[in-house]
């Protein structure tokens, strides 16, 4: 053995180059976000997501306002009574206010007035009309309590037999044909909103298998040397899950930004022609707190739409792979 100086040995590992200190690899991610068209598939997630959002607002809009008008309707009775040959109007009006008053469930019975009636008229026939010279129907406007609506079968046989020339509407038929036409809305609002999100599963399940076929060696040496489905499959899932959850929430907030415009558009032109026919139609466009939750829920739903899809897809391709396995 041959002895060596300590300084020449110090010397020596000085003059030695240092050894590169090995950095720890970061292991790749089963589903290389390059691999799969991420942009495209947030684009048509956003789309879908914004389409259903509307839809759900629409029909919001739709259920609120027919809601209201109901309310609206059924709080009032009309009766006509129209004139005759020696029928004493003023007398008739009078007598049919006297006998609806005397029924429970109404508020109150108010007369048309003459020159109230002249006003009504007046955008069809003009100014100036003398409505004693015209056979024109007068009218008597019920108030009824919606709570405990009065009996209108005894209304009519009570006013048919003092005044036989009154008639009594109580707007049933217009309630029903507007409670109709509100649910019938409200379904097909809600089948095109299940149609959107069935074309956002399919969407997710091309885009799952797309990513599967591009990464399918690595998932089924994964899969035959020990890797869980169940862990494949998170991997699938979580990347899903972002990817439906960014396309979603850009969806949802579009959304509520037009819906948001809408009502301030309808709130800064109340009075014009237009935005008078739309208020009357739709509202003033706010579709309230429970809209935008209505909005939200759409969001999360889509979102976990999204990871639930590509975990089942995931599942049932191992499936196919075991079985495939074995019959080999």
């Amino acid at each position: 053995m041959i002895d060596r100086d300590p300084a020449e040995e110090a010397e020596h590992e000085e003059a030695a180059p240092a050894r590169p200190e090995r950095t720890p690899r970061k292991s790749a991610p089963i589903v290389p976000p390059q691999n799969v068209a991420g942009s495209a598939l947030i684009l048509v997630i956003a789309i879908m997501t914004f389409l259903s959002c509307l839809t759900l607002g629409a029909v919001t809009l739709v259920r609120d306002t027919a809601a209201t008008w109901q309310t609206q309707i059924a709080r009032e009775a009309t009766i006509q009574i129209k004139p005759a040959e020696g029928f004493d109007m003023e007398a008739g009006l009078a007598t049919a206010q006297r006998i609806v008053s005397g029924f429970a469930g109404v508020r109150s019975a108010s007369i048309v007035g003459a020159e109230a009636t002249v006003r009504l008229l007046e955008p069809w026939l003009g100014s100036g009309l003398d409505i004693d010279e015209l056979p024109v129907p007068r009218l008597v406007i019920v108030t009824i309590d919606p709570a405990s609506p009065p009996d209108f079968a005894a209304m009519r046989t009570a006013l048919s037999a003092e005044v036989p020339q009154a008639s009594l509407d109580d707007h049933r038929t217009w309630v029903d044909r507007l409670v109709a036409m509100a649910r019938t809305t409200v379904t097909i609002g809600i089948s095109v909103l299940a149609l959107m999100l069935a074309a956002t599963v399919l969407s997710v399940v091309f885009a799952t298998r797309g990513a599967m076929a591009g990464n399918g060696h690595i998932i089924e040496v994964l899969h035959f040397v020990g890797a869980e489905a169940r862990f494949i499959a998170g991997e699938f899932r979580r990347h899903f899950l972002l990817t439906g959850m960014k396309g979603a929430a850009a969806g949802g907030l579009a959304a509520i930004i037009v819906l948001v415009a809408f009502s301030w558009w309808s709130s800064r032109n109340m009075a014009t022609p237009e935005a008078d026919q739309a208020t009357a139609l739709f509202g003033n466009f706010a579709i309230g707190t429970a809209g935008y939750a209505g909005v939200a829920l759409v969001v999360v739903a889509v979102g976990a739409l999204t990871a639930a899809t590509s975990h089942l897809t995931v599942v049932s391709y191992l499936g196919d792979i075991d079985a495939r396995h074995h019959d080999g």
